[in-house]
């Protein structure tokens, strides 16, 4: 039987989601958990993978069991023995072919900004001792919706088959001196959305016009991209699936 796993985590101790050879992942902690309470290797596929540093307010990951278990009961149990920045939100069975990744129709991912320096906030969010314009900053994001091939914010070691990614929303807004980006789509690359919010800030800090976002994708070239900015004020917000799926 296949069940879906919806976890939340805090990534700062953690080399990002997948199984790493020398850094300690998300992964390898959930399927440790897992084999304490089975008494075997269980292994999990997530929804994507984080890098290192970066959180999650939601991801899935699926696994298979011989046998039918109750979902609230290893909820509880996972809960009582993952580490306190680890949490298990809900399990669900779902069909025998679904899959954490593939069916994955839209993924959502947030990445925030502190102005005022802020002790209480210091892992949660990059800290900008400069104000970027947010108009200028939104105008620059739309542009992002008209373009498909994103290959210019992709880290240059990757095994992807294509660049292509539909993005559905891309702006910023500001929350009580929390400024927030929110962009979703239906696949990202690595490193794609701490690459584009860099861009971003280039222009919202008056280092590039707003038109230079086209010359950047249009380049095709990860040096024509901004750099990118810090892990620990990206969070990977949601994970979207057809209804077929659970």
């Amino acid at each position: 039987m296949r069940y879906f796993i919806e976890l939340a985590y805090f990534g700062k101790n953690y080399h990002g989601w997948q199984i790493q050879p020398n850094a300690i992942s998300v992964q390898e902690k959930v399927e440790e958990c897992l084999q304490r309470l089975f008494q075997r290797k269980i292994e999990i596929v997530g929804a994507g993978r984080t890098d290192a540093g970066v959180h999650a307010k939601q991801i899935f990951a699926h696994f298979d069991l011989t046998q039918e278990i109750e979902p609230k009961t290893l909820q509880y149990k996972l809960n009582g023995i993952l580490p306190q920045d680890i949490a298990v939100k809900q399990i669900l069975q779902v069909r025998p072919g679904a899959h954490a990744r593939f069916d994955a129709v839209k993924r959502s991912y947030e990445y925030h900004i502190i102005t005022q320096k802020n002790p209480f906030l210091n892992d949660y969010a990059y800290y900008l001792k400069n104000k970027p314009d947010l108009d200028k900053m939104n105008r620059a994001a739309e542009i992002l919706k008209t373009y498909t091939n994103f290959k210019c914010f992709s880290k240059s070691r990757t095994d992807v088959k294509t660049y292509n990614c539909i993005i559905e929303t891309a702006f910023w807004e500001e929350k009580d001196n929390l400024l927030v980006f929110h962009i979703s789509a239906d696949r990202f690359l690595r490193n794609m959305v701490r690459a584009i919010v860099g861009s971003l800030l280039e222009i919202g800090l008056g280092k590039a016009k707003i038109e230079k976002m086209h010359e950047i994708i249009k380049s095709k070239d990860r040096g024509k991209a901004g750099t990118s900015v810090p892990a620990h004020g990206l969070y990977l917000t949601k994970v979207e699936y057809p209804e077929i799926t659970l």
